[in-house]
């Protein structure tokens, strides 16, 4: 499911900030989003841009200059949205009235309609390191899909979906996605947006040696792909305080049906192959949970190390088509803590 990073939404409700004169929270989807108060009311249209988004250099965006220009080769110059904290209420992206946004016309006027590209808004990125992980050659595979989980707020009707439904909750790892497996032969090994040469400068292509899966993959019965967290040193500050690389497996695709294997035989393919799998914290036989305050306060928590943990992802056992996320049933809950010690 493709990532809205603007969107046209309804403010379902609004509620005041204990002491605050000039602001208020409403709510958005599943996100609570501090404005300025007496813009909206409840039913209003509005513009929504997601945490994440990086907003184009433009006159409507300027009052965020002071909290969130932001300037790199890679992005460009823009404003940056991320979870903040303001007289105590978090908020989570940026609302603003539909009249601001002429451009957007009647054509595109109806709920869920996405503007990002209409509006010049990217997702915000850091590239990969190359001098880090690897040299490249050649662009990230076209035949496996990406791993980016969509957030709960932006979705909550899966909750619906997976009610009662057999789940698991696993750990998100704070690292960096790596892609490896087999294609007409030849193994193959791929950071977030890139395939890395095996120049022995890749630290990817270093624990694909070190676990054998070269050779390991010459004896699948399929082209197998698999996905998992890359952590260690060097990586996203290292949370996990790891001395040596790590690799959390959570997704092996089926080339066949291009989704990936239920729990039972992910962890199954993980021991015979000699892999380790993302940590599972729960699983059970119907899913309990009902609401987001309910996910928010299950995504806290640490790492073993003591650093705040990212989140926790959210699965059915055995896969399982979503309408809403037109994928599979698979969604994340990031851990609110979590983002508000993030500094980049």
């Amino acid at each position: 499911m493709a990532r809205k990073l603007a969107s046209i939404q309804i403010i379902k409700d609004i509620h005041p900030i204990p002491d605050a004169d000039v602001i208020e929270v409403v709510s958005i989807l599943g996100w609570k989003v501090v404005g300025k108060k007496g813009e909206f009311s409840a039913g209003d249209t509005c513009v929504y841009f997601e945490v994440d988004s990086f907003l184009p250099i433009d006159q409507r965006f300027e009052f965020l200059r002071g909290t969130s220009y932001k300037r790199n080769d890679f992005m460009g110059e823009g404003f940056r949205l991320k979870t903040i904290r303001l007289r105590g209420q978090i908020s989570q992206g940026l609302a603003l009235p539909l009249d601001v946004f002429p451009e957007i016309t009647s054509a595109h006027q109806e709920i869920d309609t996405d503007v990002t590209e209409l509006l010049g808004v990217k997702k915000w990125e850091i590239p990969e390191v190359q001098g880090t992980f690897g040299t490249s050659c050649g662009a990230f595979p076209s035949w496996v899909s990406k791993t980016d989980e969509t957030r709960l707020q932006s979705v909550l009707e899966v909750l619906d979906e997976i009610a009662g439904k057999p789940y698991y909750i696993s750990t998100k790892m704070d690292g960096t996605s790596v892609s490896m497996g087999r294609r007409d032969g030849e193994f193959w090994v791929a950071g977030r947006n890139i395939r890395y040469a095996d120049d022995g400068k890749a630290s990817a292509w270093q624990m694909a040696h070190n676990l054998g899966l070269p050779d390991k993959a010459k004896t699948w019965d399929k082209d197998y792909t698999i996905q998992g967290e890359f952590c260690g040193q060097g990586i996203q500050k290292n949370p996990l305080k790891l001395f040596n690389p790590e690799w959390y497996i959570f997704n092996v695709i089926d080339p066949e049906t291009h989704i990936r294997l239920s729990l039972s035989k992910m962890l199954t393919f993980c021991e015979a192959n000699g892999l380790q799998p993302i940590p599972i914290e729960e699983k059970g036989e119907k899913f309990p949970y009902k609401t987001v305050d309910e996910m928010l306060e299950r995504a806290e928590g640490q790492y073993a190390s003591g650093s705040t943990k990212e989140g926790i992802v959210i699965r059915s056992i055995e896969p399982m088509y979503s309408p809403v996320l037109r994928s599979d049933m698979s969604f994340k809950v990031i851990n609110n803590k979590y983002l508000l010690k993030q500094k980049d």
